[in-house]
């Protein structure tokens, strides 16, 4: 079947040093670019992490230091990864809880402008755990009747992810074939950033989702107790996680400014 976009839509997968969003780093990305016409474009690269890939992860995947020695950092083709996925909505399996979250880190680290709220997110893990709980390869087996060969490889689990979504949506009448209406359903929550350290709730207003500030506005947290910033700031949390921190902090400083 063939997909009803306006607009590209890249599905891709990812291979780590680890599962740590704020430390780990890309070793392996795919990315199956669907353009409306339902033409393909592929991309499948390696990257150098710049650190020592552990054996836990090497079981996983399969890559290794040696594996990736000579290759590119993510820096070096950070700008072609860029223009690759420029104007694509993004959708992988688990990708709105790890892919993503990590490939835009990256994209932070590099210094490349990725701007993440311009895009529908589609995690085709979430719509396949809705409907039925299972892992990739069961999803796999039960939607393309197909063995998952290569599992953990990047770009084995992205042509498999295309066609399970593909399967998802001819085998539920009710998932409208519609990437607004599927990003919405395959979102598990209203995050403002994706670690989930910060939510929306009802109104849209940005929330405290850890510690000891759990279920307060940021905003009465950063009135309250100014030193909050910088203790987040200089934490162990993600890049993007302080960039959503540090937008609502300037949000009340030009607020602030306005009333005077």
């Amino acid at each position: 079947m063939n997909l009803k976009i306006t607009r590209p839509i890249a599905f891709f997968d990812i291979e780590t040093t680890g599962i740590n969003i704020a430390t780990d780093r890309i070793v392996e990305i795919s990315i199956l670019k669907i353009l409306p016409d339902n033409n393909e474009e592929s991309l499948t690269m390696l990257i150098n992490p710049k650190m020592p890939i552990p054996n836990a992860a090497t079981e996983i995947h399969g890559i290794s230091d040696k594996d990736v020695k000579d290759k590119p950092t993510f820096a070096d083709v950070s700008k072609q990864l860029a223009k690759f996925l420029d104007g694509c909505d993004l959708a992988g399996y688990n990708s709105n809880k790890f892919d993503v979250p990590i490939l835009v880190e990256e994209f932070l680290r590099a210094e490349v402008d990725f701007d993440i709220k311009k895009r529908k997110l589609v995690d085709v893990q979430v719509i396949f755990h809705k409907m039925e709980q299972r892992t990739l390869s069961a999803a796999y087996k039960f939607y393309c009747q197909k063995d998952l060969h290569d599992a953990h490889t990047a770009e084995a689990d992205t042509r498999a992810t295309f066609e399970v979504f593909k399967s998802q949506l001819e085998r539920y009448k009710e998932l409208k074939n519609d990437i607004d209406y599927i990003s919405k359903f395959s979102s598990h929550t209203d995050n403002a950033d994706f670690a989930g350290r910060f939510i929306y709730n009802s109104e849209g207003v940005e929330i405290v989702n850890f510690g000891k500030h759990k279920g307060l506005p940021v905003e009465e947290v950063l009135r309250k107790e100014p030193a909050y910033y910088h203790w987040f700031m200089n934490g162990d949390f993600p890049l993007y996680s302080k960039k959503v921190l540090t937008a609502i902090k300037l949000r009340m400083a030009f607020s602030k400014s306005q009333v005077k």
